[in-house]
């Protein structure tokens, strides 16, 4: 059986830690890196299913590296895992190629979820703002 591949960017080794050990019973975790530079090498040379990236990060922003994994051609699905609850963010999160937004508060609730929504070709949101618990869910197939 192939497992989704996921690779993990957060300059917080707590949190890298708390997302691989939700995440590796279903899913294969091939690499977790510290800065947005860092997540663009690594996508280039793993082309993973899925990348979870977190906005505030080193070097390169997550929401910069998202526009710029798009822009290279990559497949990869994104999720981005941010401390920030603001809808400015959920947009232009989207808007440079996201799939999914989840919220760190929420991650026990919503990150395995997120990734299933995004596998199955839809979009998630955390509930927690005009976007969330689904409002702004869509078929990105």
């Amino acid at each position: 059986m192939v497992r989704t591949r996921i690779l993990l960017a957060d300059d917080h080794l707590e949190i890298r830690a708390v997302v691989t050990r939700m995440l590796e019973r279903e899913y294969e975790i091939v690499e977790s890196v510290t800065d947005g530079q860092s997540l663009l090498d690594a996508a280039s040379r793993l082309n993973p299913d899925i990348c979870v990236v977190d906005i505030s990060m080193p070097i390169i922003d997550g929401i910069q590296a998202a526009a710029e994994l798009k822009a290279s051609g990559s497949t990869s699905k994104i999720i981005i895992l941010t401390v920030h609850e603001d809808d400015d963010f959920v947009r232009a999160s989207f808007e440079n190629g996201a799939s999914g937004y989840v919220v760190k508060a929420r991650i026990a609730t919503d990150l395995v979820a997120a990734v299933k929504e995004v596998l199955a070709g839809r979009t998630f949101v955390s509930a927690f703002s005009d976007f969330g618990d689904g409002a702004y869910r869509r078929d990105t197939r």
